[in-house]
């Protein structure tokens, strides 16, 4: 069939809208509505501005492309089978949100190339795209425009804006000045439960010029406007808007602009009625060829642009080469080696919040890629070390950000950071306080990124500042938690090797939790780092071992004093030190068994309970938190919850019938 231009761009939008609700019919579950009402804008982007390239899907200098409303994953899908990504075919959009396919409900980043990161939960796809384009400024600045120099754009919908870490996120890119970072809002007026005047008033448009973006607004079904604003976008000094004025559910007469097509397949008879409305002739899942080619055109667009970069790149110094693979440089942990050697002559006494900066101090000048910070807490955390530079609107070559006091956002700003590459990302925040990082740490989990988060204020060590502020469940709900590795080490030789397993697993996150107050020196010798093992008996009973007692973080040195009391009175006792329980779970049995001994056992935490009877088994017992903390000086609340040397000793007497 011949048409003419505007025709051909209309009926290419069309091809997204009608593979969407084919696939949506298909799995009779999905979310139309998007799909059908950004259908022009995504036309208009992918076959006019995305700088992109099909046939290598992860080029550094790609365009980012974040679909923040993940609901809407069938217009992604669409556009990477429609632009000739080889990752995705037809019989996959066939299959969608089937077990096992490519093209699951949400986005999921690792199932398909093209897939930026794992969206769904609203607003995380906005902010972490905020972490994309830091890291595309960062990186512009260190290795040059002819390097990396690409923008990050975003589809967000009316949900992601009230989600309360899009506030968060977007005061930071408006201060931050990411020019590079456009967001076009699905402004449809629509939400799951109706009309958003009926939960909302907010002028979304004013609220982004208050944080310091430039505002734009287009009709998003007319082609020619939106590729003028988009045009217009791409030369702000600042990060863009684009309210795009959409009908959700374009195209289908009877359920268009309503909540009736938000969130259910469409049916074939109103398919029927779409097609003749939009003159789409064709049967389900049928793409013709003229549209097609088309689109297939449009994705060899960037080719010349690729070319160019690709010559750049090979010339390049091996650093960025190194940095955009995720690469740590030869002999980093040198200095970090040397350190662990000095703490042991000296038996440095500190707190392992303490201790994580001394690792910092010694890891950061020989790793250029790394960038840290805090939520406003770096004089607590102690994530800032010398010679470390601010990132400002003025400089973005820094490796120090301040976030303020933004939790929620910095957890996904580093996801982004990750996500984008040629950046490790770790920031620091109080434990308890991880509960508002928890949903972009379960994403960075999701997606298997290396994110490091320096979660300091561990315990009822806090003291004085009181329950509030005293993480009690936290330990165990992270290590319920997949696909993440929990370390609360015992002093400056565990801190430091948790550092170093965190900086090289690159498809997981880590958590460091650790200490407010000073801890005793514990381990005698750094040859082999122990936390590998996850967790490894740290004190051996002097004799027939008749008893366990398993500890992490501070309290290993109360098992340690413990063990020598028991020792006094002729009972042996080993004690095992427990890092990192995800890691010790996957040793085989055998160690694992060697460590634990099958006498009993008896842990202590300074946590909750919930997670240790796997390690306790039939014969032992727990010492831990059962309510939430108190203010009070940190020794007086151990004493005043029976986390306690003498706790321990009795209960191995307990256990050992002694």
């Amino acid at each position: 069939m011949l048409y003419n231009s505007k025709e051909i761009s209309s009926q290419m939008a069309n091809a997204i809208r009608f593979l969407s609700v084919d696939a949506i019919n298909k799995s009779k579950s999905g979310h139309p509505g998007m799909p059908l009402g950004m259908a022009d804008v995504a036309t208009v982007l992918f076959t006019k501005y995305m700088k992109f390239n099909p046939s290598d899907p992860y080029w550094f200098d790609r365009d980012r492309f974040v679909l923040s409303a993940g609901h809407g994953s069938m217009l992604l899908y669409s556009v990477l089978y429609l632009t000739g990504y080889k990752d995705i075919s037809l019989e996959d959009i066939k299959n969608f949100r089937q077990l096992g396919s490519k093209t699951a409900g949400h986005p999921e980043y690792g199932h398909l190339s093209g897939v930026e990161m794992t969206t769904g939960p609203l607003g995380q796809g906005i902010a972490s795209a905020v972490g994309m384009a830091l890291a595309e400024r960062h990186i512009n600045a260190r290795y040059g425009k002819d390097l990396c120099n690409h923008y990050t754009y975003v589809i967000a919908g009316d949900g992601c804006l009230m989600e309360g870490i899009s506030e968060e996120a977007i005061s930071l890119a408006g201060h931050w000045k990411l020019n590079k970072l456009i967001v076009f809002w699905d402004n449809n007026n629509i939400t799951i439960d109706g009309s958003v005047d009926k939960s909302s008033s907010v002028d979304q448009t004013k609220r982004f010029e208050a944080a310091g973006w430039k505002v734009l607004s287009v009709d998003g079904h007319d082609q020619e406007a939106i590729s003028s604003i988009i045009k217009q976008a791409q030369s702000s000094d600042r990060p863009v808007l684009i309210s795009c004025k959409t009908i959700i559910g374009f195209g289908c007469p009877s359920k268009q602009g309503t909540s009736q097509c938000h969130g259910s397949p469409l049916g074939i008879q109103e398919r029927e009625i779409m097609a003749n409305n939009l003159n789409w002739p064709y049967s389900p899942f049928e793409i013709p060829n003229d549209i097609l080619n088309k689109w297939r055109q449009c994705g060899t667009r960037s080719l010349e642009e690729y070319t160019r970069w690709q010559q750049q790149a090979q010339k390049a110094q091996t650093q960025f080469k190194n940095d955009i693979r995720g690469q740590l440089p030869k002999d980093w942990n040198k200095s970090l080696n040397k350190m662990k050697n000095k703490a042991i002559k000296e038996q440095i006494k500190v707190a392992t919040r303490k201790a994580s900066q001394m690792c910092l101090e010694e890891i950061i000048p020989h790793i250029p890629s790394i960038i840290g910070g805090s939520a406003d807490l770096a004089a607590s955390n102690l994530t800032f070390v010398k010679g470390m530079k601010t990132i400002t609107p003025q400089s973005y070559d820094g490796n120090n950000l301040m976030y303020g006091i933004r939790e929620h956002a910095m957890g996904a700003i580093m996801n982004g950071l990750a996500l984008h590459g040629g950046v490790i990302p770790y920031g620091g925040t109080f434990f308890v306080f991880s509960d508002y990082v928890r949903p972009s740490i379960r994403l960075a989990a999701l997606m298997g990124i290396r994110v490091i988060y320096v979660l300091t204020h561990d315990s009822i060590g806090v003291g004085e500042d009181g329950p509030t502020h005293q993480p009690i469940e936290q330990l165990a709900s992270f290590r319920a938690m997949p696909n993440i590795l929990l370390f609360r080490p015992c002093d400056v030789i565990e801190t430091a090797e948790s550092w170093q397993i965190a900086l090289t697993m690159e498809h997981k996150p880590s958590l460091l939790v650790l200490s407010r107050q000073n801890l005793p020196l514990l381990r005698t010798s750094s040859r082999q780092n122990m936390t590998s093992k996850g967790g490894y008996v740290i004190s051996k009973a002097q004799g027939y071992r008749k008893a366990t007692i398993i500890a992490t973080g501070s309290e290993v040195s109360l098992a340690i004093e413990a063990q020598q009391k028991l020792q006094k009175e002729g009972i042996q006792t080993a004690v095992v030190s427990m890092p990192c329980t995800e890691i010790f779970d996957e040793q085989d049995e055998k160690y694992r068994q060697q460590v634990l001994g099958r006498c009993p056992r008896i842990v202590i935490e300074a946590g909750a309970k919930f997670g240790w009877e796997k390690y306790v088994g039939p014969k032992g017992t727990i010492i831990g938190m059962e309510s939430f903390g108190a203010s009070g000086p940190a020794e007086d609340l151990y004493r005043h919850f029976n986390i306690t040397v003498d706790a321990v000793i009795e209960a191995v007497k307990k256990y050992c019938r002694i």
